[in-house]
């Protein structure tokens, strides 16, 4: 069986890295659904087109790229944004995963850290440049760790709910995208959804969770 083809569009304000990216993506295998040179476009592009994964620059002028994300995980949550970003800095790191990208690469990776990284990130696995991964989870765990009259965590989707009653049933995502009669992808993306809305890092976590709170009993 063959593995289908990943399509993604490439978001970047300067045309020859953006051409050159959307060429190296093209070489090895990928679908380059469309680019886009600024936030609205990117936008607008997206919500028709739909694509996999949205290669996503942060510096864009007027819109930046952290809107932009925000507005595409909103309207197409099938559709993961990896920032691929000239910044390294860790406040824009954290504004965009708060946005909803999967995962955040500066542009120093070399081309077949690019090509894993998309990749995974339609696998729906988060992807970090070295060393940005560990800036996130800490920045979970301290948001996690917030005094008592703090606001409370984000509510849960009844979608998101029936997901993770199944995810501490042990049910794996093909499992409960028969049960439920969604695609994969959906499923994997409530998951991730449910994760970034809970503070946790893995399936483990999520499970424990959902025990702890009664959701595994019907």
């Amino acid at each position: 069986m063959t593995e289908r083809t990943i399509s993604v569009m490439v978001v970047d304000d300067h045309p020859m890295w953006r051409d050159g990216v959307a060429r190296d993506l093209s070489e090895n295998g990928f679908e380059v659904a469309a680019t886009a040179p600024d936030a609205p476009a990117a936008i607008r592009i997206a919500r028709a087109v739909r694509p996999d994964v949205v290669l996503m620059d942060l510096n864009l002028g007027g819109t930046s790229g952290v809107e932009a994300t925000r507005e595409i995980t909103a309207a197409a949550p099938d559709t993961r944004v990896l920032v691929l970003s000239a910044s390294g800095e860790h406040s824009d790191v954290l504004e965009a995963v708060k946005a909803g990208a999967s995962g955040y690469l500066v542009k120093s990776a070399s081309a077949t850290e690019l090509v894993d990284a998309v990749r995974r990130t339609a696998d729906g696995d988060p992807v970090f440049t070295a060393g940005l991964a560990g800036l996130v989870l800490g920045e979970y765990r301290r948001m996690a760790d917030v005094p008592d009259g703090a606001p409370e965590p984000p509510r849960l989707t009844d979608r998101e709910t029936d997901v993770l009653r199944l995810v501490a049933k042990g049910l794996t995502a093909r499992q409960i995208a028969e049960r439920l009669v969604l695609s994969h992808r959906t499923v994997e993306n409530h998951v991730q959804s449910t994760l970034r809305k809970l503070q946790l890092h893995n399936r483990v976590e999520l499970a424990r969770y959902a025990i702890e709170h009664g959701l595994d009993e019907d």
